[in-house]
């Protein structure tokens, strides 16, 4: 994929179970069936598959990712960084590595809500949010995302008002988004590590907006 651009939606638009399993998409069903054929050829050691896949899913991410919001929330001077070069600012923390090269953070406000797409293929920042959300690699999100986000927001929960304008975000191989959702009220005696915890992985997608001051840790399932 090749270049990158934002677009206002008011204007336009885990531990893998192996058995065989009639109800996968397509995709899937093809991935596990060449894990099984790499795996009986002895090319692939499930176990150190498994190691992998439980990286990207409990230690390496979403997170790495909310460690950056909460960071951004506690250090103004941090979130102009962020906001001036979030590859640099996010690897100051020790997040880098693969999909996570070349970052921009986006920032929520009230009066603008951020979303992330990618529309040609899956691209997506897992040094920072972990393994990317099967939702967000299927056709009907990546299409309608920018055709229609605020219906797909409602789907997700999210009912914004008249009076603010959803930017999508088309990521590609050469630049991946992060959005940072606005600090919720009554959060500000909280440590980073605290509000750390508040962050989930679809807000830092833009699939959710508000968080709650007493809401749970989300992991990347």
């Amino acid at each position: 994929m090749t270049g990158s651009h934002g677009r206002d939606g008011d204007h336009h638009g885990h531990h893998h179970d192996r058995d065989h399993d009639n109800h996968l998409d397509p995709m899937t069903a093809r991935v596990m069936a060449l894990e099984t054929i790499l795996t009986e050829k002895g090319m692939v050691d499930p176990d150190a598959l498994d190691a992998i896949i439980d990286t990207y899913e409990t230690k390496v991410g979403p997170r790495n990712g909310a460690s950056v919001v909460a960071k951004a929330w506690s250090d103004p001077d941090y979130a102009d960084w962020l906001a001036r070069d979030a590859t640099a600012a996010i690897a100051s923390l020790g997040f880098t590595g693969r999909q996570g090269e070349h970052m921009q953070a986006v920032f929520n406000t009230p009066e603008r809500h951020n979303l992330v797409v990618c529309t040609l293929c899956s691209c997506y920042p897992w040094s920072v949010l972990g393994l990317p959300p099967v939702w967000y690699k299927s056709p009907p999100y990546r299409s309608r995302a920018v055709s229609d986000p605020r219906g797909v927001l409602r789907e997700f929960g999210v009912a914004l008002p008249d009076g603010v304008s959803v930017r999508v975000w088309d990521s590609t191989a050469e630049l991946r988004y992060l959005v940072v959702p606005e600090r919720p009220a009554g959060t500000e005696g909280l440590s980073e590590a605290a509000l750390a915890a508040l962050v989930t992985r679809n807000s830092m997608i833009g699939t959710e907006r508000d968080l709650s001051p007493h809401a749970a840790p989300e992991t990347a399932a």
